[in-house]
Parts: C-alpha cells; structure tokens; sequence
C-alpha cells in the first residue's frame, strides 16, 4: 500500500511545525457528533493573526483499540483482531 503524496506532504508541514514550536492542541467540538476532540493543530500567522491548521485529533481511550495496523505479511492488508501475529 501507499500513503498517497498530500498525506506525506501533510505529515512533512506537520514536522515542520513540531520542529518550529509551531504546534497547538485545541479543544474542540466534533462537527457531526458535538463531542469534545483534542485537535493538534499547525500554527502560524496571516497579518499578525495566529492562524490554527488543524491535522487530526488525539484518539479517545485505548489507540490500539481505534486503529489496524499494515499487515506485514500483506503488503495490500492489514491486520485484524484474532490474526494470526497479533500481539497481545
């Protein structure tokens, strides 16, 4: 699989901002349930203005819980509760 060009350029803007002290987590509300989100955000300024990027939200709980990893021996797939490899 392949992470598509504006993800890595979006994660390159994000280093860059980390690497600058230009990074913020802002409270937020989730634009379709209301529920409060931990959004990091890029920041930077537009005529003396701070202007909030936002990249994506901390994961509630358990983030192992939230995401499939790739699967190594699938370089198409990833891994799925119960498989075979999975850790513990």
């Amino acid at each position: 699989m392949s992470i598509p060009s504006h993800a890595r350029s979006n994660f390159q803007t994000l280093l860059r901002a980390a690497g600058d002290g230009n990074l913020a987590l802002m409270e937020c509300l989730d634009a379709v349930t209301g529920a409060p989100r931990y959004v990091i955000c890029a920041v930077g300024r537009d005529d003396g203005d701070f202007v909030f990027t936002p990249f994506g939200h901390l994961a509630d709980g358990n983030p192992y819980d939230a995401y499939l990893p790739p699967d190594p021996g699938d370089p198409g797939g990833f891994m799925h509760p119960g498989a075979p490899g999975e850790a513990p």
